[in-house]
């Protein structure tokens, strides 16, 4: 199963709230669009111009000394991409390989440094889910900011919270879960111990 992202240049959304990662704007009526998940019994959600491919689960190479949420590496089309347990990155119990688990790859942007970081700079993960629902579209405006208390995930992962099919859906913050920089400073403590 595949699914390709646009390609849409970026632009901060419309509204109060902070800029959502990635720019998943789909017009002039302020709608995102997000590609809606599971972790465990739970829905979440990415921008879908975040996403590239959706993938049954591949098979993985484990790397020796990693942190418990990277599953290994995998190889898509030639190139060496890790494979990272989301459920296990957020502080939730790890991803069961089962039927539905998915992997999503998707191109996680890069913070701006002295070259101001872009879409090429954008680094490519595969995201260990436990199912993929579907492609949800919602207005900018019942996109609430992410409450202080009461999330099962640190409120610095979430960019945002919506509803969808009468249940919550927490937005994933892949720029601050999955940033490159604290990754590696996390890997390096694995290997000095």
């Amino acid at each position: 199963m595949s699914l390709h992202a646009s390609s849409a240049p970026h632009a901060p959304p419309h509204g109060a709230l902070a800029p959502l990662p990635g720019n998943a704007d789909t017009g002039a009526a302020g709608l995102r669009q997000f590609l809606r998940f599971a972790l465990g019994e739970v829905s979440y959600a990415v921008p879908i111009d975040l996403v590239r491919e959706i993938l049954e689960v591949p098979p993985t190479t484990a790397m020796p000394m990693m942190p418990s949420f990277v599953r290994g590496v995998m190889n898509l089309r030639g190139a060496v991409v890790p494979v990272i347990d989301l459920a296990a990155r957020l502080g939730l119990p790890n991803t069961p390989l089962a039927r539905r688990t998915a992997v999503v790859v998707v191109e996680v942007p890069q913070p701006p440094g002295d070259e101001g970081g872009n879409r090429a700079d954008a680094q490519v993960l595969g995201v260990l889910v436990d199912a993929v629902h579907e492609v949800l579209e919602t207005p900018e405006a019942l996109i609430e900011p992410p409450p202080a208390l009461g999330t099962r995930i640190a409120p610095r992962f979430i960019a945002g919270i919506t509803r969808a099919r009468g249940q919550f859906v927490t937005i994933v913050d892949l720029g601050q879960s999955l940033d490159s920089e604290e990754l590696a400073r996390m890997i390096a403590v694995e290997l000095q111990d």
